[in-house]
């Protein structure tokens, strides 16, 4: 089995590769959702791999403060500029 931190990096540089395209093609809704979803999978990808499903779901903000949606943020706000 392969190391956790391995997996959650292949599933960060993944979301990445598909955001940077939804942003190429300027849909700023879809790299948001991209976004969101990578937050969901990496939680549950943890959850499952500590036996700590009886967790789930994780409620959190509506919006949570991550890089991926500070970076589509950033995104947007420059080409409303």
């Amino acid at each position: 089995m392969s190391r956790l931190i391995d997996d959650l990096n292949a599933l960060h540089a993944s979301y990445v590769e598909t955001i940077n395209g939804a942003v190429a093609d300027g849909d700023l809704g879809r790299a948001e959702e991209l976004a969101a979803a990578y937050d969901r999978d990496a939680i549950v990808m943890i959850a499952e791999r500590e036996g700590r499903t009886d967790q789930l779901p994780i409620r959190r903000p509506t919006t949570p403060d991550t890089p991926l949606r500070r970076l589509v943020a950033r995104l947007a706000a420059l080409r409303a500029a």
